[in-house]
């Protein structure tokens, strides 16, 4: 399914294809970020910019059948196999709950994700990455699943949350961190606390809110971009969401492929984001 190849568009290295399969799995990936732990995060959109489409039958929002891409999605699971610990939100898990989220936080279990269990076992790391769910209402259900696979599961959230559904997350399992006040988790909340829980490499596996938090926040490093040459218009989302960045957080193209072997013709980027002028 991962033979076919993909070619060097942009980038250091000789401009010569190589196969898909192991694309990110191989690389050297950093441990240190600008603000501690080395934050970064993967989409895949498509040329009109939706990661996600509002079914007109349900209005539930969702990633389209027409926007996922299984080989996007295998190397979405390569960079979480470097993960120590993948960021996710309150709103992921109820759409765990309901049965509408994409799939249970990676590293997915299939076969076709062995080779990536062996990297980490090769790195010294754990079978799965740990969990840090961002969220300031708590309004959600700790999957037991994370649990029986030997993960920790950070909740984040502010000095004002309900003290009700706190005690209830700590029952169900997980270790409830306050950090601010508010009605949001801020981005210097996030990296202060995985710095001080030692992680190094934290995958943003959720939406465009908490994306948008990182950027605006300054505390986001890398963006990982899947690029599908597809317009679907309709009513959904982009991978980032939330008021105007002031100032725009500015990025540095690092790598850029084309694969040769998708149905649909998609291009793989990664971006370094760039720290404010003057800072």
């Amino acid at each position: 399914m991962y033979q076919d190849r993909v070619l060097p568009l942009f980038g250091p290295g000789p401009l010569v294809s190589r196969p898909l399969k192991g694309l990110y799995r191989d690389q050297v990936l950093p441990d240190r970020g600008r603000a501690g732990p080395w934050i970064y995060a993967n989409f895949v959109q498509t040329l009109d910019g939706r990661i996600s489409l509002i079914d007109a039958q349900t209005g539930i929002e969702g990633v389209a059948g027409s926007i996922a891409d299984p080989r996007d999605w295998r190397l979405f699971q390569e960079l979480a196999s470097h993960a120590d610990v993948l960021l996710s939100s309150g709103r992921y898990l109820r759409d765990l709950r309901a049965g509408t989220a994409q799939d249970i936080l990676p590293l997915g279990s299939d076969t076709d994700f062995l080779d990536l269990h062996a990297a980490r076992r090769d790195r010294g790391q754990a079978l799965q990455p740990d969990v840090l769910v961002i969220s300031a209402s708590l309004d959600f259900v700790v999957p037991q699943l994370l649990l029986e696979q030997g993960r920790t599961i950070h909740v984040l959230t502010t000095a004002d949350a309900d003290s009700e559904r706190l005690h209830r997350r700590k029952d169900e399992g997980a270790r409830v961190h306050q950090l601010g006040t508010g009605e949001r988790v801020s981005g210097t909340a996030i990296a202060s606390i995985l710095s001080g829980l030692g992680y190094r490499r934290a995958y943003c596996a959720t939406g465009p809110w908490v994306f948008h938090t990182l950027a605006a926040d300054g505390v986001l490093d890398t963006l990982f971009l899947t690029t599908r040459h597809r317009l679907v218009a309709g009513n959904g989302g982009s991978f980032i969401a939330g008021a105007t960045l002031e100032p725009p957080a500015d990025l540095k193209l690092e790598t850029l492929f084309l694969d040769q072997g998708a149905a649909v013709g998609q291009l793989y980027a990664r971006y370094q984001v760039l720290a404010p002028p003057g800072s």
